[in-house]
């Protein structure tokens, strides 16, 4: 049980730690990175701003690595919170909300849409300043309101 409260435990803190990387280091230091993110059109596949998953995915993969052969099991699970968050941040960020792979294209669930508008906010604004709502899982309460007719 307290196995399943790690990894709990740091997927929620992934989320955190994800609005402040996204906030001081994609819209800081490493912006060179991030900023193909925030253009209208992807050029490819791939973008610079995919080598984030591995900067992540290492960690996780160290953490699987000592919890499996050293006495401290849970490292393992840490390692499995971080990687069940970023599986998550793939399907919400990438399949849900830039439509890099057509799977759900017509959600209508409104947790869903509110993760969609408060990301469209966050890339309206094409630089590194001036951005809002850094969050993935977590989006302000005004974005899951219904707009008043």
């Amino acid at each position: 049980m307290i196995y399943a409260l790690i990894t709990l435990g740091v997927f929620l803190l992934m989320e955190c730690v994800t609005w402040l990387t996204h906030k001081f280091v994609m819209h800081g230091f490493g912006w060179y990175l991030h900023a193909d993110h925030h253009q209208p059109k992807y050029q490819g596949i791939f973008e610079k701003n995919d080598a984030y998953f591995i900067v992540f995915a290492i960690p996780s993969i160290l953490l699987f690595y000592f919890g499996t052969y050293t006495s401290h099991t849970y490292l393992f699970f840490i390692g499995l919170g971080i990687l069940f968050y970023g599986i998550a941040y793939f399907l919400v960020h990438d399949v849900l909300i830039h439509q890099r792979f057509k799977w759900f294209k017509h959600t209508n669930n409104r947790y869903l849409k509110g993760l969609r508008k408060g990301h469209k906010m966050h890339h309206k604004h094409l630089g590194k300043e001036e951005g809002e709502c850094f969050g993935m899982l977590f989006v302000p309460l005004k974005y899951f309101k219904k707009p008043k007719i």
